[in-house]
C-alpha cells in the first residue's frame, strides 16, 4: 500500500497525518511548536519524528513525505530541513516548503495559484501552472514586510501614545489601548512593555479592537486598515505579475486570522483593489486547515485523481 505523510509545522503546534493513495486518512497526530530558527533544525525535526513514530504509531518508511513548515522562509532553509528529515528514515521521497504553500493548496482548487497569509505577520507565495514560483523572504521589516496582527497592533500603540502626549492627532485608539489593558494611560502600557511587566505578544490582542474602531469611522484606524489592504494587494499583485498571471483567471487564497475574520471594511477595500488591479483573480478565504493543504500536495505528488482529493477534503 502506498503511504504518504503530510506535515504542517507551525509556531504553536505541528500537525501530521498519515494517508493512503486513495485519500483516506489512516492516522492523525499533533506535536509541539516547530521552531527551527530558535531551537535548531535537528530539535525542530525531532518534533515531527516523535509525532510520526509515537502519536501515529508508524514505524515504517512512507513513500512520500510533504512538509510545509514555519521557519523555512528561504530556499536554503528548506534544503537544510529536507536534509535533516531525510536522515530520519521517515520516507523515501521528501518535499519541504514554507508553510505558506500549505495555505495555497488548502484553499485552491488545484496545485497552482496565489496565497497571502495575514496572521501575526504577512507573507505570500505564487505558483504558476508550469510550476514556477514567486515568493518573498518574509524576514520582517528588514525584508520590506509590514502587516498582519503584529504590524497593525504595533501601529495602534504608536498612534495611541502620540495621541495621548500631543505629538499626534486624536484617535479612539488611545481609549482602546487603555481599556484593553486596564491602564490609566497609554504611556503606562508602553512602560509595562519596556520593563517586561506585559508580554509583547499580548499586543496582538489589540487587532480586533482596531477593526471595531475603524468601523466607527476613526480616521487613523481606517488608515491602518486601508494600509493593510494595500499590502495584501501589493503582495498578491507582485506574485501575479512575476508569474505572468494577471491576464489569467487565478485563485488568490487568503488566510491567517486577520483575513479569515472577514472584517467588512477590509473585505470591501480588498474587493476594490482586486477589481482595479487584478480583475481576473478570484479571492478565496481558506476554509480547510493547512494540514489539509499538505495532504493534498502529497496526493499531487503521486498523481492521485480528484476522487481521492475529494475524499480527503471531506475528512476535514
Amino acid at each position: 500500500m502506498t503511504t504518504l505523510i503530510a506535515v504542517d509545522g507551525g509556531n504553536s503546534k505541528t500537525d501530521v497525518v498519515l494517508l493512503d493513495a486513495e485519500g483516506e486518512i489512516l492516522a492523525r497526530g499533533r506535536g509541539g511548536a516547530f521552531l527551527p530558527q530558535s531551537e535548531g533544525v535537528a530539535t525542530a525535526t525531532d518534533v515531527i519524528e516523535v509525532v510520526v513514530r509515537q502519536a501515529l504509531g508508524f514505524d515504517g518508511r512512507a513513500d512520500h513525505l510533504v512538509a510545509f513548515l514555519a521557519g523555512a522562509d528561504l530556499p536554503e532553509e528548506e534544503v537544510a530541513l529536507e536534509h535533516e528529515i531525510s536522515g530520519r528514515g521517515l520516507a523515501r521521497e521528501i518535499l519541504v516548503r514554507n508553510d505558506t504553500f500549505a495555505l495555497l493548496r488548502s484553499g485552491a482548487s488545484g496545485p497552482w495559484g496565489v496565497a497571502v497569509v495575514c496572521g501575526a505577520g504577512i507573507n505570500a507565495v505564487g505558483v504558476a501552472p508550469d510550476g514556477s514560483v514567486a515568493r518573498f523572504p518574509s524576514l520582517g521589516p528588514i525584508s520590506g514586510d509590514w502587516g498582519g496582527g503584529g504590524g497593525l497592533s504595533a501601529e495602534t500603540l504608536w498612534h495611541a501614545v502620540r495621541a495621548e502626549d500631543g505629538r499626534g492627532a486624536p484617535t479612539e485608539l488611545a481609549a482602546l489601548v487603555k481599556s484593553h489593558f486596564g491602564a490609566a494611560t497609554v504611556e503606562q502600557v508602553a512602560l509595562d512593555l519596556h520593563f517586561g511587566r506585559l508580554e509583547r505578544e499580548r499586543l496582538l490582542e489589540l487587532t480586533p479592537g482596531l477593526f471595531k474602531v475603524a468601523a466607527a469611522g476613526d480616521e487613523i484606524a481606517v488608515s491602518l486598515v486601508t494600509r493593510m489592504a494595500d499590502e495584501v494587494m501589493a503582495m498578491a499583485g507582485v506574485c501575479l505579475k512575476r508569474l505572468d498571471l494577471l491576464g489569467t483567471p487565478t485563485e488568490v487564497v487568503l488566510g491567517g486570522g486577520v483575513l479569515r475574520a472577514r472584517d467588512p471594511l477590509l473585505t470591501a477595500l480588498l474587493d476594490e483593489r482586486f477589481a482595479e488591479r487584478a480583475p481576473l483573480a478570484t479571492q478565496i478565504i481558506a476554509e480547510l486547515p493547512p494540514i489539509a493543504g499538505a495532504a493534498l500536495a502529497a496526493l499531487d505528488r503521486i498523481g492521485a485523481g480528484e476522487e481521492a482529493k475529494a475524499r480527503l477534503r471531506e475528512q476535514f
